[in-house]
């Protein structure tokens, strides 16, 4: 990371990151948060604004992997990280299989925690290939639905599980 202050003396940072394979190097202010770099700057809009408090979920990402809540992470701390949002899911116009799922088993509705489910269901499957029903529900207790009742997605990720074997 390298420190940058522009005529006013305001420290701006030069970070590196890949955002669901593209190498980007933004320079931003201390106290960008991650979900705002990802909106605003980078025009990936499937990453949604909710509660920010890291309550609700919607703006979950990956991480290296995890799932972390993008409003609560400083955009200085995905320095050489690897992130991946909802737009990185779908490999060469094709929807991954939990994708697939999520639309087969009416899982969405308003569509607004979606993005946050979906990754966090995929973070899972990929440590955990064929989960419980309460491993799934472990898994996406930090997403919050308030359309679905959970029921319609914790089947479409059992049933994504199911699609693996």
């Amino acid at each position: 990371m390298q420190t940058i202050s522009d005529k006013q003396g305001v420290k701006r940072y030069l970070i590196n990151l890949t955002v669901n394979g593209d190498e980007y190097s933004p320079v931003i202010k201390g106290n960008t948060l991650l979900v705002n770099l990802l909106r605003d700057e980078l025009d990936l809009t499937g990453t949604k604004k909710g509660c920010e408090l890291g309550d609700c979920g919607s703006c979950t990402v990956l991480m290296d992997g995890k799932p972390v809540d993008s409003c609560l992470v400083l955009a200085l701390e995905a320095d050489g990280c690897e992130i991946i949002t909802i737009e990185g899911v779908a490999q060469h116009g094709e929807l991954d299989r939990l994708q697939r799922s999520f639309i087969d088993n009416a899982a969405i509705q308003c569509g607004y925690c979606t993005p946050g489910m979906i990754l966090s269901a995929k973070a899972l499957l990929t440590r955990n290939p064929h989960p419980t029903e309460p491993e799934v529900r472990a898994a996406i207790s930090g997403n919050l639905c308030r359309c679905t009742g959970y029921v319609n997605i914790v089947k479409a990720v059992l049933d994504a599980a199911e699609a693996t074997e």
